[in-house]
Formats: C-alpha cells, structure tokens, sequence
C-alpha cells in the first residue's frame, strides 16, 4: 500500500482564544484541533455560524496567531514575521464569502488582480499575468474586464475576480471562506466546478470552508465538522455524508431536502465558548442523551463528565464521540 502524501498543511494542537466579555473566561474558539491538508486535496469545513470555522481558516493562514500549537506548511513551522508572512501569503490564499465586500468599488478589475503582484514586486509582465490569472477564473476574453468596475459585473463575476486575484500569486492552497454564500442557486454550481477545474489543471489544494454539506458533498475529498472549536467528526467525504456517526453530523444532514425523513431539529443554541461545558461539548443538545439512547448504552455518565479525546490527523474516518464509539464496540 502506498504510503499517503506528506501534507501541504497541517496544524497540530491548534488552539486560539479571544478575552471573554464581562468578566468571563477567555472564548475559546478554536479549542484543540488538528487537520491536515494534502497536495492537490480539498478539505470541506463545516458546521454552524459561530462554531469556530472562520477562525480555524483565518489561524491556519497567518492571519490569527494561535494561543497554542502551531501550523506548518510544506514542512516549515508558520513563522509570524511581516517578512515570512508575506512569503507564507504567496502560497496560501483566501478568497471570501461577499466579493462585494472584498473588492475596492473605486478599482479597476485589472487593479484589483494586479493588487497582489505590486505588492509582492512581481518582477514579470503585469498585464500577461492579470490577463491570465482572469481567463483562469473564466473571465473571457480577459482584456473586455480590464477596466470594468464591480458595480458593473454579476455577483457571480465578482467572485471571479476575487478568484483571479488569488490565483495571480500562483498559490498552492486556497482557503475559500463560504464562496458561494453570497451567490444565486444558479451560479454556486458554475464556481463550484471552478474551484475543481482549478484543482484539476493546477493542482491546488484547498479548504472550503461552509455551514452547507450539500456543497461539502459536491467538491470534497474530505470533510471535517466543527462543533464548539473542536473537530468532532472527520473523514472521507462520502463515508461521513452518507454514514455519519456524531449525532451533531446527523443533525445538519437531516435538514437536506434530499434526506428524507423528518429533520432532526437541535434545540437551543451552541453554548458560549467561554463557558465550554463539562464531558462532551454537544451533550446540551444532543438528541441521544436527551433520548434516553446514551444511558441505555451505559455512557450517559461518560458524556457528561468526559471530554472525548481530540481527533488526530490521520485519513482514518475518526468521531469524538462516546455514543458512536459504543456502536463500534457493541
């Protein structure tokens, strides 16, 4: 067997957190995590608004400093010097959920895309790599968008840029934080195929990350779901989708139009970071203890009193949870 590819990426021990508002402990928010990202792969990151998405995207490219651990690309430790961070930014990307909020109204699609290169001194032909970076994201011919300003594009067009203004560095990773959020059901799926073209003809790795499975099913390798700062079940994409073991996994795909069945509603809302609950972090909410499930399984106490331990990085499908582990064994 063929021994898996180092990774691109890979955070170990990642823990980042804010101060907490009047008074309380510090927030949390990403809260023990470890991923990796290899060459050429995209990782789909998912879970609901407030569950630590953005902030693992944002620590994993420099633009947080952890609390603890540490992120390392191609190898190297992620150093947090202007200079390394700037060299680290060539390589690794981020592209936004609103396009209209990323780029200047007063700018120039050409101005937008060549931002990047007149900051990094690019020595070569600007013009040949804007038109480039611009047909890449299919935006064709590019010259006919060079001095067109994003009140006169589609929404669609508008991340297109957004796009070619990432790609006119040559990265080998993109982080992707909700791209197509902002978007019409009509054009998501044309940026979705984009991002795998770009996989395809450049090899680029990426994270997508999304409170939307449906999209995690159509562009990933992998998926990681985030509850509460923590990875909490991770794995091949089709084997979480289609066999998910957290209760929390099974939640958000149960409210799928093509799930079938009734939703399963979680109650409340996902406790404050800065009050991160005793044993497992979901078992407010969880519908197995609520149930009565956990204690027929023998684990009930275990849930409230025992934090399951944080996932590794492994390509292992993996859950943190102790109802899932108890099917295993059972």
């Amino acid at each position: 067997m063929t021994a898996p590819e180092p990774p691109l990426l890979s955070a170990r021990g990642l823990r980042v957190a804010f101060p907490g508002r009047h008074g309380a402990g510090p927030a949390r928010a990403v809260d023990g995590v470890e991923l990796d990202i290899r060459p050429g792969e995209i990782v789909a990151l998912v879970g609901e608004s407030g569950c630590g998405k953005s902030t693992l995207a944002r620590a994993l490219l420099g633009l947080v400093k952890p609390t603890e651990g540490h992120v390392s690309f191609a190898g190297h430790p992620l150093e947090y010097s202007t200079r390394a961070l700037r060299a680290y930014r060539r390589q690794a990307q981020l592209v936004l959920q609103d396009p209209s909020g990323s780029l200047n109204p007063r700018h120039t699609v050409y101005d937008a895309v060549a931002e990047g290169l007149r900051i990094h001194g690019h020595a070569g032909d600007e013009r040949a790599t804007v038109a480039d970076a611009l047909s890449r994201a299919g935006l064709r011919p590019p010259e006919r968008f060079f001095l067109r300003y994003p009140h006169e594009l589609s929404g669609g067009q508008r991340q297109r840029v957004v796009i070619a203004g990432a790609l006119v560095l040559e990265p080998r990773l993109l982080v992707a934080d909700e791209p197509v959020a902002s978007l019409d059901a009509s054009v998501r799926g044309e940026i979705l195929g984009l991002l795998l073209r770009l996989r395809a003809e450049l090899g680029l790795a990426a994270l997508v990350v999304t409170h939307d499975l449906g999209l995690a099913w159509n562009i990933a390798d992998r998926v990681a779901v985030m509850y509460l700062g923590r990875i909490v079940e991770t794995g091949d994409v089709e084997q979480v989708l289609t066999a998910p073991r957290h209760p929390y996994t099974q939640a958000l795909l149960s409210v799928l139009p093509e799930a079938g069945g009734e939703p399963l509603v979680l109650t409340g809302e996902p406790p404050d970071p800065s009050r991160i609950p005793t044993g497992c972090r979901f078992r407010a909410r969880c519908p197995v203890l609520a149930n009565g499930e956990a204690d027929r399984a023998g684990i009930a106490q275990a849930c409230r009193t025992e934090d399951p331990a944080v996932l590794d990085a492994t390509l292992e499908p993996q859950v943190a949870c102790h109802w899932a582990r108890a099917q295993v064994t059972t």
